[in-house]
């Protein structure tokens, strides 16, 4: 089973390399590419990898609640995204109609894997008793 601990530490990874990789032209992630991201939209996934990762080192022990949060985050972003006209949501973060329902699978994907995960705490005393 897996613990919140390693669950956050695979979502920062990946949504920082996915950030980075929206700095290279490649048919992925990027501004000609299936998720048409920008410079902004590319910061934020940077920064949400920080935060999965940040929440792993400076509040051991709450690291599910972190990947439950980062979660209903994302969200507010896909409900957002669907809502907000055309394709420059909050007038900054290019997203197209792939990024608007790869916003919702990551929703529920991060909240399906935070309610499964076990707490850092919990197996550690099940793994000692």
């Amino acid at each position: 089973m897996f613990n919140a601990k390693l669950i956050a530490v695979i979502f920062g990874v990946t949504f920082i390399v996915v950030g980075l990789m929206g700095f290279v032209s490649n048919p992925i992630a990027s501004g000609a590419g299936i998720f048409q991201t920008n410079w902004a939209h590319n910061l934020v996934h940077l920064v949400t990898g920080a935060i999965f990762l940040i929440g792993v080192i400076k509040f051991p022990g709450q690291e599910k609640r972190f990947v439950l949060y980062s979660g209903y985050f994302y969200g507010l972003v896909a409900v957002l995204g669907f809502v907000w006209p055309g394709d420059m949501l909050l007038w900054i973060i290019h997203i197209n109609e792939p990024d608007r329902w790869l916003h919702l699978g990551l929703a529920i994907a991060i909240v399906a894997a935070g309610f499964v995960a076990k707490p850092r705490q919990a197996q550690l005393n099940t793994e000692y008793n």
